[in-house]
């Protein structure tokens, strides 16, 4: 099976998988990508897996349904453009022999979800939307700190060999207001190290694995006293997990 990013906007990713025959995507907020990778590789498209409401996520819906050869799936407690398969937590979806298994996790938005596929062999890949990015989270647009919280501890909790592929390029940015909540993280220097020299390439610096964004993502290490200090300086009503997390979130917002 492979797996594509397909860049779309300014900075947004367009998860693929395919068989070389027949191909689902993840949040396609836009048509034109998708349909020229179809064109290129010779695929039919047979599913569509939506993450969240968010335009840019499921903007090219419409302009892709006359070639879409199966279902679109996406977050039961959010509305979808368009006829789409509502999907929670504990649900599991299957397109082209591929189980997905779907997580709640909101904080993004109220009802956004993430689809976790575990092959037989090699390593699990998750679709995680704007919920966790490489190095950061997203913004707490619909959800609660708690609520976030519980999302990122659920998916941290993920194998970590897991793939992590979120929806946008967001790494650089993410990592710089990482270094400023963790300045002597040398697994995080290491990483920005290795991301710039992608970037410089013009390539992804994704997918990240769950390994990785546990040794780096501020937002994944809640409750490491480091985190916490550098929280509590910028309004962390106390070292709880949750607390930390509002405060860096509400940081990295006004972060530049």
């Amino acid at each position: 099976m492979n797996l594509l990013a397909l860049p779309a906007f300014a900075d947004n990713y367009i998860w693929m998988l395919h068989d070389g025959q027949r191909a689902l995507v993840v949040d396609p907020g836009e048509a034109e990508p998708v349909q020229r990778a179809l064109d290129a590789h010779g695929l039919a498209l047979v599913g569509i897996l939506v993450t969240h409401h968010h335009g840019d996520h499921v903007g090219g819906l419409a302009a892709l349904r006359p070639r879409l050869q199966g279902p679109v799936f996406g977050p039961a407690n959010e509305s979808i453009p368009g006829p789409c398969e509502p999907v929670r937590q504990g649900d599991a979806v299957e397109v082209m022999g591929l189980r997905f298994d779907v997580l709640d996790v909101p904080g993004h938005t109220a009802g956004h979800v993430a689809y976790v596929q575990r092959p037989t062999s090699g390593a699990p890949v998750l679709f995680c939307g704007d919920t966790l990015f490489s190095g950061g989270c997203g913004r707490l647009f619909e959800g609660t700190p708690a609520q976030m919280h519980q999302s990122l501890a659920q998916l941290a909790a993920l194998p970590s060999e897991t793939q992590v592929c979120c929806a946008h390029e967001y790494t650089l940015s993410n990592l710089k207001f990482a270094r400023a909540v963790e300045p002597d993280n040398a697994d995080l220097l290491d990483y920005l190290s290795r991301c710039e020299a992608l970037r410089s390439r013009q390539l992804p610096t994704l997918p990240s694995t769950i390994g990785q964004e546990r040794l780096v993502n501020p937002f994944l290490r809640c409750s490491l006293p480091a985190v916490a200090q550098a929280a509590r300086r910028h309004g962390a009503a106390s070292d709880e997990p949750v607390d930390v997390l509002a405060a860096l979130r509400q940081w990295k917002n006004e972060f530049r």
